[in-house]
């Protein structure tokens, strides 16, 4: 599962109102190589919580984020490759992504979470 992904979801069980961002606990991260689109990321960059994506990148051992940053940063190719590697190339292969407010973890297997409910969480 790429960081972009993890940044579109949120717990959904019944009553949750903080359910965002998902706290990842990485038990197998890849490296994968994937093309550079500076187009794609200048437009990602807008949709993104960043410090949801900072966080995220921490946690699956990439630090080479700046804790803030705005749109005047998409000029520099550095910060563009950054943004690139976190959000596209790190995935979470093997692990749990938790909901803040409540715990509850929800596994990921092979790149895939399961964020299917139990029926009591409905």
């Amino acid at each position: 599962m790429r960081l972009l992904t993890h940044n579109m979801l949120s717990c959904n069980v019944k009553g949750v109102t903080n359910g965002f961002p998902l706290i990842i606990q990485a038990d197998k991260v890849l490296e994968k190589p994937a093309e550079l689109n500076h187009d794609f990321l200048r437009n990602m960059f807008y949709k993104v919580d960043w410090k949801a994506l900072v966080d995220a990148a921490k946690s699956m051992g990439y630090s080479e984020l700046p804790e803030s940053a705005e749109a005047s940063m998409l000029e520099s190719l550095d910060f563009l490759n950054r943004f690139h590697h976190a959000l596209m190339e790190l995935h979470l292969e093997e692990g749990a992504l938790i909901c803040p407010e409540t715990g509850r973890k929800f596994p990921v297997d092979k790149g895939i979470p399961n964020m299917l409910l139990h029926e009591d969480e409905v």
